[in-house]
């Protein structure tokens, strides 16, 4: 075994408490739309969704559109939390990284599984760019040199930057970091765990530190990587038709809501000339786009395909999380 390979394997196992807490291995096929299943915990009195969020692996705007009647910062003791623990996954081609803006996530697809990270990404002046580009280089402890619009913004806000940061605790890049083809982004680890499902940086991908940690060494040189934007995704298991729509502010505008509404109509007629017995649900459509929670919905179902919708779970306060 190479020292690369052992130096691998101690690192995964060291860090197995936290990646359990801050990724989820799920299985997945080519042909399979929709991962996960849906999962409830109970809060203790110290909680608050940041804590629940790097626990289990969410991004804190996650918790609060799935959540929206809970206090975010005190939700009490015995609160039942709904965990966006299901997904429907993003358009094809489902391969490599795919990182969708609108819900703040990256999901890795590899040898019959899907591992999905939640990140933070580029703020609304230095937005993430949508692109197709791949790995080209591992970076472990990565030194930090702002660029200059940076630096020029740093002084002027009374916080000047040196030219170069060491690695180290003061560091926004974290431990590893996995430079991009598209000049000038990063997918990395952070110094600032809050950062983790908003917006953020200035246009690089965000990741907490144990997951970066982890997916640096399962994501090689060459691994293809899209970043997309969409807030509303569409998918089929066991007959029905489900719809995932992801609202990407804490509260949403009557215009919001009309792009959203525009988005979910173009999805479903995209299905519905590729299947043309798609029927669905008005009413139930007109709910999912309401609610924007980020959680998948029935809308419908494919005529003659016998549908037959999962139980969800409910996780116990001492186990915390029923499945990952």
């Amino acid at each position: 075994m190479t020292y690369r390979k052992i130096r691998y394997w101690l690192v995964i196992l060291a860090l197995l408490p936290m990646t359990a807490m801050g990724s989820r291995s799920l299985a997945w096929n080519s042909d399979q739309d929709i991962v996960g299943q849906s999962n409830w915990i109970e809060s203790v009195y110290e909680d608050t969704f940041a804590s629940i969020g790097e626990d289990h692996g969410f991004g804190f705007l996650e918790l609060v559109r799935a959540n929206p009647d809970i206090d975010p910062w005190l939700p009490g003791d015995d609160t039942r939390i709904q965990l966006p623990t299901r997904h429907i996954l993003p358009s094809e081609p489902r391969e490599g990284i795919v990182v969708n803006l609108a819900e703040y996530r990256l999901y890795h697809f590899r040898d019959g599984r899907v591992d999905t990270y939640p990140v933070g990404i580029g703020n609304t002046n230095n937005p993430s760019p949508l692109t197709s580009t791949e790995i080209t280089m591992r970076l472990e402890e990565p030194a930090w040199y702002p660029p200059e619009s940076i630096r020029e913004q740093a002084k002027e806000d009374g916080d000047p930057l040196p030219r170069m940061i060491p690695p180290g605790p003061a560091n926004p890049l974290g431990p590893y970091a996995l430079q991009l083809a598209e000049r000038g982004y990063l997918i990395h680890g952070t110094n600032r765990r809050f950062g983790i499902g908003q917006q953020v940086s200035h246009g690089c991908i965000r990741m907490y530190n144990e997951d970066i940690s982890r997916l640096v060494w399962e994501a090689e040189k060459g691994t293809k990587v899209r970043i997309v934007e969409e807030p509303v995704k569409i998918g089929v298991e066991n007959g029905l038709v489900w719809l995932q729509i992801h609202g990407q502010q804490e509260e949403l505008t009557d215009e919001d809501r009309d792009e959203l509404w525009r988005e979910a109509e173009d999805k479903v007629s995209e299905m519905q000339q590729t299947k043309p017995r798609v029927e669905i649900n008005r009413s139930q459509l007109e709910k999912a786009v309401e609610a924007a929670d980020g959680i998948p919905r029935r809308v419908g179902e494919i005529l003659d395909q016998a549908p037959m919708a999962e139980a969800p779970s409910v996780v116990q306060r001492d186990s915390r999380v029923s499945s990952r």
